[in-house]
């Protein structure tokens, strides 16, 4: 209860920036200057946001096999700050970055959805971890980032439909094989029934191979989902 009351607190008083801890932070819980310096993507894959040279172009990777998602809309590189703050958040509870990611998130989706008149999904999913992980960790952190996107924007969110079925060993130091050959077959749909013919929206935190967005996303198809997008805060260059 006492942690319940001081996380509270952090989220409704926030006085100061996140980041560098000066004043007039925005909604996100940032200045303007912190929030201008912030690794944004700039020219990316339509489909993977692999950042490139140039905009609304395939990546060579998405030519060549195309995954099973539609599109990823992640607004920031895995760099410098968000390299520290998505573990800090992550892996040791430090739930006001959490906060200030998913605001990132909601605000970048808006503006690509608005920019490029496309239609809301239906409902939005996170991306779920094994019982076993979670209760070591605590929490999902991408139930954390789509509980208050799915508030924010005034979308459905399931979060008991994808499971992930069998606990897999974590994916950073493997290479982009090694990591489908580890989720292979990581994931189930509970209620497919539930998905049939909708357009959904996977949410995480950082994309890095895509492996584990192309396996929960032929998953999701595979139970009727007419389309998956990836909704992600930060993508690995």
């Amino acid at each position: 209860m006492i942690k319940h009351k001081v996380y509270q607190w952090l989220l409704f008083n926030q006085s100061h920036c996140l980041l560098c801890l000066g004043s007039q932070p925005n909604a996100a819980g940032l200045c303007e200057s912190c929030l201008a310096e912030l690794p944004w993507q700039g020219p990316q894959c339509r489909q993977c946001a692999l950042p490139l040279s140039s905009a609304e172009q395939l990546c060579g990777k998405c030519q060549q096999s195309p995954p099973a998602f539609a599109q990823v809309v992640a607004p920031l590189l895995y760099q410098f700050p968000l390299d520290s703050l998505i573990p800090a958040f992550k892996h040791h509870g430090q739930l006001a970055y959490g906060r200030m990611l998913a605001r990132l998130l909601s605000d970048a989706v808006q503006h690509h959805y608005q920019e490029r008149q496309l239609a809301w999904p239906d409902l939005l999913l996170p991306m779920p971890l094994h019982p076993k992980r979670q209760a070591r960790r605590g929490f999902n952190q991408a139930f954390e980032l789509a509980r208050p996107i799915a508030r924010s924007l005034k979308l459905k969110l399931d979060s008991n439909n994808l499971i992930r079925q069998r606990p897999t060993p974590a994916q950073q130091g493997l290479n982009a094989d090694e990591r489908r050959r580890n989720l292979a077959g990581a994931f189930h749909c509970r209620h497919p029934e539930r998905l049939a013919g909708l357009h959904l929206a996977l949410i995480d935190d950082v994309l890095t191979t895509g492996s584990s967005a192309q396996e929960a996303s032929r998953t999701l198809l595979a139970a009727g989902a007419a389309s998956v997008s990836v909704w992600c805060v930060a993508r690995t260059p």
